[in-house]
């Protein structure tokens, strides 16, 4: 049991350097996340593809392993805010829907239809002058 409570009290610094860091990637990337989103993109299958910016192979890969980066980590950013100050379901869907995996639509449709979640989206959209969500069909 001491060795747990020397563990912690060495690391506390960094979890809590840690914690403030996600908490204020969560408030910056959150808003301009939800702006975002198409007002339809919950509403049918059809995908929104990413805007191509060259025709290069290389470079078109690079985007998608950046894209699939930034969206690990608003997840793991998410998960550590759910315990500590921050919208942690907010970014843990972000993250979520900026990845590509098999089941994506489903996962996200299964989560924004989380009654709280799809208020506080389109609540966010309200505060940033965007037209409300469509809601994904059941």
């Amino acid at each position: 049991m001491q060795m747990w409570l020397d563990y912690l009290q060495a690391y506390a610094g960094w979890f809590v350097i840690f914690s403030l860091l996600s908490f204020v990637i969560g408030l910056i990337s959150t808003p301009f996340l939800v702006a975002r989103i198409p007002v339809d993109y919950f509403s049918h299958h059809k995908r929104h593809a990413m805007a191509d910016a060259s025709h290069h192979v290389v470079i078109g890969w690079l985007l998608a392993c950046l894209k699939n980066l930034f969206g690990t980590v608003l997840v793991l950013v998410g998960i550590i805010m759910l315990v500590t100050p921050g919208q942690g379901l907010l970014s843990i869907l972000f993250g979520l829907m900026i990845m590509n995996y098999p089941g994506k639509y489903r996962l996200e449709c299964w989560i924004i239809r989380q009654p709280v979640i799809f208020r506080t989206v389109n609540g966010l959209r309200e505060k940033l002058d965007q037209p409300p969500l469509q809601a994904p069909p059941d």
